[in-house]
């Protein structure tokens, strides 16, 4: 039997993101900071569309709900949730090799994996 893999659909709190206090809050962060904090730190001016939390409250709800929250763009977001999930950053060069070292496709094979 494979092992089971979670993803974003799967998390046991998705749920929390359609609570009334959590819609409250994310719109009030986009309300405060409205444009993307990550395109600003490269010098662009991009429209924030996500309240994203700065450090992933993996399922903890004190974090969830306290957690300090960053305005982002959706891509920017989706590329943050995706570094936070899986442990690095799924960004490619221009010849199309993943860019940070984390990504399995740059590890160095060891004596186990051969």
């Amino acid at each position: 039997m494979p092992a089971f893999k979670a993803d974003a659909e799967t998390l046991p709190w998705r749920e929390w993101y359609g609570l009334l206090r959590w819609k409250k809050r994310s719109r009030h962060q986009l309300r405060v900071e409205p444009l993307c904090d990550a395109c600003l730190k490269r010098g662009r001016v991009v429209p924030a569309q996500v309240a994203h939390h700065v450090e992933p409250h993996r399922g903890n709800w004190n974090s969830f709900r306290l957690g300090k929250l960053q305005s982002l763009c959706k891509t920017c977001h989706d590329r943050k949730w995706a570094d936070d999930f899986h442990g690095y950053s799924p960004q490619v060069g221009d010849d199309g090799l993943p860019l940070d070292p984390r990504h399995p496709f740059n590890r160095v094979p060891t004596q186990g994996d051969r």
